[in-house]
């Protein structure tokens, strides 16, 4: 019997009603078989303060850290502000960034994707992304720019409905499993959870 591939999920929207959660609850809908993803909520990570990290990390940092080490891959949505990535999520990035040297984003599958009222989808978002996940070595997904423009059409009753944008997604997390399988033949030492 083939391993569950545990896929971590964390959207860059705190609002109620974010395309990005949408477009992640789509895609744990979507997925079948041995592979699972579970959304991490980050309305709880308090603003970055290098004085309370460490053994005083607060519950929510060290829980959203044990989450991320526990995924076997991690698929991030983050929507656009000002040419850049949402807060929230440049401030959990910072957070999973530490303890220095040992980030659990490490040597860990990601995959990245942006949506947008815009046409451009949130393509400067999704390079900002990408450079913070190059500066803590994560192992990106080599796939072509996830970006989905016109967002709010393609979102009906709670979840992404646009075949060319699912179909586009689905593919990246098909690379992101080739990955992260790739990853377990590389180190047999670290059975799946």
């Amino acid at each position: 019997m083939t391993a569950t591939i545990n896929i971590l999920g964390l959207s860059g929207s705190l609002r109620q009603h974010s395309a990005h959660t949408a477009i992640l609850n789509t895609v744990a809908e979507q997925l079948s078989g041995q592979v699972r993803l579970t959304l991490h909520g980050l309305e709880r990570i308090p603003p970055y303060n290098e004085d309370n990290d460490g053994v005083h990390a607060p519950q929510a940092v060290s829980d959203l850290r044990a989450a991320v080490a526990a995924a076997d891959g991690v698929l991030i949505g983050s929507p656009e502000y000002n040419h850049g990535m949402s807060g929230v999520l440049k401030n959990a990035l910072d957070w999973l960034s530490r303890p220095h040297g040992k980030s659990a984003l490490t040597g860990r599958p990601v995959l990245g994707f942006t949506a947008s009222p815009a046409f451009t989808g949130g393509v400067r978002a999704h390079q900002q992304l990408n450079e913070t996940l190059w500066a803590v070595k994560a192992a990106l997904v080599v796939y072509p720019q996830i970006v989905i423009g016109d967002v709010h059409s393609k979102i009906e009753h709670g979840r992404l409905a646009d075949g060319a944008a699912q179909t586009f997604l689905l593919d990246g997390i098909g690379a992101l499993i080739e990955l992260i399988n790739k990853q377990e033949k590389v180190d047999s030492n670290s059975p799946r959870r």
